[in-house]
């Protein structure tokens, strides 16, 4: 078999052709008076007209039969065969089709529509020019792409050789575009946030820093964009969402990824029970709209999102799934103590809210595959959410957890400025005993919310992870186009 290094020289040498015979290979522009979808649709009066058409689009594969070559030829819309025949079109490009396009070319055709004896539906080619000469073949003249790094890396050419990646990010696209238009329709205004941050905050994450020349000042690529949109509950909008990429400099694994999408949006007047209800009815939505049924079938288990979503206490969570009795009382060298027992990992200086996390993420998060809505959380774990007026010791918000995955964190959002700063510094505290994930005291923040910011309800939903499950994948980098990845060996 030959290598991609002489498949490309073969390639060089069949573009040179087109040199020779005074054709450009890469022509400026295109005619194309129809899409192969259109052409296909209106197939039976398109014929019966015996319109002339003009299409454009990537020849797929070539079968040459002495007189006659047949190609498919593929626009994005869909593909079409054509058929090329010797006596059709001028000698010259017949032969010039014949001894110079390769699959992967794109060319433009123009011809009429007819039905072969076998009842397909073909363009008779009545003339052809090149578009653009692909220098390197297809992924399937090398087997394809088997290595998930290889489609990772050269996500391109995994959607032309994979059908099953062209319609994961068609499914994804669709899905941002639905929950924009439900945002809209229920009156959420879209803004935008800075992506450079002077101070992150928003998210309990370690930030990637970089440097402003012009202003000789570090900054922060944002980890979340919730204290900018609780600014603009400041000024005076009700309703704002925003659809951003943020970015956590943590660790990579099968659901987290350091660059990654988030839609966050807040509402005056509201609080976690208000979007608690309105996020089930979103998903079920949601699902009926793009699965266009009420259930996905994520890790062998059928999601239904018809029925009521369960609802469960963080802390009744950990106690069924860890058999420690009474998790909401111990003392954090007791729990320190059970975590250990349990084989739990976790740092010297790691509190009370983290590592009651990491059992929750351990012991009870991966069981929970029915959409489950977990409440009543640790107060210590999340400084900027309102505490639970009967019972201070927790904050009034939620996770919406499916398929093991966690999709959504919403909160009744904190407003007395007062309380903000305690908690602010409270992090301070965990941030000098080595936490780097602890959120620094933003003053200019701060100083927004001392004007005055009306009661809320916040919530994020993680794009990547949604999609995940709507896909059924397995890996998030799967559902990133263009995921940040090691140099392949050699390049």
């Amino acid at each position: 078999m030959a290598s991609l290094d002489e498949l490309r020289d073969e390639r060089l040498k069949k573009l040179s052709l087109f040199t020779e015979r005074g054709v450009s290979a890469y022509p400026v522009s295109s005619v194309r008076d129809t899409t192969v979808e259109e052409a296909l649709g209106s197939f039976d009066a398109l014929q019966k007209k015996e319109a002339i058409l003009s299409l454009a689009g990537r020849v797929r594969t070539i079968r040459a039969q002495g007189a006659l070559i047949f190609f498919d030829l593929d626009d994005g819309s869909g593909v079409i065969q054509c058929l090329l025949k010797k006596d059709a079109v001028a000698h010259d490009l017949f032969s010039l089709f014949g001894d110079g396009v390769d699959g992967g070319d794109f060319v433009e055709v123009r011809g009429s529509l007819f039905l072969t004896k076998r009842g397909e539906k073909t363009l008779a080619v009545g003339d052809w020019r090149m578009l653009a000469k692909a220098l390197r073949p297809l992924p399937d003249k090398f087997h394809g792409l088997a290595d998930a790094e290889e489609r990772q890396r050269r996500r391109y050419l995994d959607i032309l050789a994979n059908p099953e990646a062209r319609e994961r990010f068609l499914l994804r696209s669709h899905t941002v575009s639905f929950l924009r238009a439900e945002l809209d329709r229920a009156g959420f205004l879209e803004v935008e946030t800075p992506a450079l941050q002077p101070l992150y905050g928003g998210a309990s994450a370690e930030p990637f820093t970089t440097h402003h020349n012009a202003l000789d000042q570090d900054l922060y690529l944002r980890i979340s964009d919730e204290l900018y949109l609780k600014r603009l509950l400041v000024a005076g909008f009700p309703k704002v969402y925003e659809l951003c990429k943020d970015f956590r400099n943590e660790g990579l694994d099968a659901t987290h990824y350091p660059e990654f999408t988030m839609l966050e949006w807040y509402e005056s007047y509201s609080d976690a029970l208000k979007q608690r209800k309105f996020v089930e009815e979103l998903f079920r939505t949601l699902v009926r709209d793009i699965k266009k049924e009420s259930s996905v079938s994520y890790s062998g288990e059928t999601i239904d999102f018809l029925k009521p979503f369960r609802v469960v206490k963080y802390f009744a969570l950990l106690e069924e799934n860890t058999g420690v009795p009474n998790l909401k009382e111990v003392t954090l060298p007791e729990l320190r103590g059970h975590a250990e027992k349990l084989g739990a990992e976790f740092a010297p200086e790691d509190g009370r809210g983290k590592i009651l996390d990491i059992l929750y993420k351990r012991f009870c998060r991966p069981k929970l595959l029915q959409p489950t809505f977990v409440i009543d959380y640790p107060a210590d774990a999340f400084p900027l959410t309102k505490k639970k007026e009967d019972d201070p010791s927790l904050v009034d918000m939620f996770q919406l957890v499916i398929g093991g995955l966690e999709i959504v964190k919403a909160f009744s959002e904190l407003n007395d400025p007062r309380e903000q700063r305690e908690r602010f510094l409270a992090q301070d505290v965990l941030a000098g005993k080595g936490d780097k994930e602890a959120q620094p005291v933003d003053e200019d923040f701060l100083e927004a919310m001392e004007h005055g910011m009306p009661p809320a309800g916040g919530v994020g939903i993680g794009i990547d992870r949604l999609v995940m499950l709507l896909t059924g994948t397995q890996n998030i980098k799967d559902t990133i186009l263009f995921p940040t990845m090691r140099p392949a060996a050699g390049r």
